[in-house]
């Protein structure tokens, strides 16, 4: 089985329920492991307007037949993950693609990948995570996920850390010498329904 992030444009009427029932549809299928979809919450930047997590076997286009070409499908190639178990079903979703500049040597990428995995030991707020390499994509080499019991986790607590602060930002910033991923990111959240990371 393989894990998809897919950025994609919502119909003007989906909705988290709309799109929750067409992932369910997919679900079905004996080759989908995991489906589940939802429309961009406000303060997302850098995407379409809804994201899909999909773990399957088969071509994505295959499992959802209702992508248009203008899909953004990013392949992930899990490099660490770690599931945590919530009282509640429902929780917050975040995905942030990311591209790490060309020419940039190995050991640093390590470094800063490293940096990254580091962040649940400081920050509590982050649940499930999972760092993924993005094999063959034109733009983007990295996806880091998240989940987070509410919104509040994510804009508070995890994006106003010092360590987020000292030890991450120092990577995007381009102004800081040393910093290595390119000014265009994609930070998405949204609603889950259910466990995304681990199920």
């Amino acid at each position: 089985m393989s894990r998809w992030v897919i950025l994609a444009a919502p119909h003007p009427d989906d909705t988290d329920d709309r799109l929750a029932a067409f992932a369910s549809a997919a679900a079905a299928s004996p080759r989908v492991t995991h489906c589940s979809a939802g429309v961009d919450l406000p303060g997302s930047t850098g995407g379409q307007g809804a994201v899909w997590d999909l773990t399957t076997d088969s071509a994505p286009a295959a499992v959802l037949p209702g992508l248009t070409a203008a899909a953004d499908v990013v392949p992930l190639a899990p490099v660490h993950a770690r599931v945590v178990r919530l009282d509640a079903r429902r929780r917050v979703k975040r995905t942030l693609l990311l591209t790490v500049r060309e020419g940039t040597s190995p050991e640093t990428v390590s470094r800063f990948e490293s940096d990254l995995m580091a962040m649940p030991a400081h920050i509590p707020a982050i649940k499930s995570w999972s760092l993924s390499r993005v094999p063959g994509h034109a733009r983007w080499t990295h996806v880091w996920e998240q989940e987070f019991t509410d919104p509040d986790g994510l804009n508070g607590d995890y994006l106003l850390h010092p360590y987020h602060w000292t030890h991450v930002d120092r990577w995007f910033d381009a102004e800081i010498p040393g910093s290595i991923v390119e000014p265009a990111i994609a930070h998405l959240y949204r609603w889950a329904r259910d466990p995304v990371l681990g199920s």
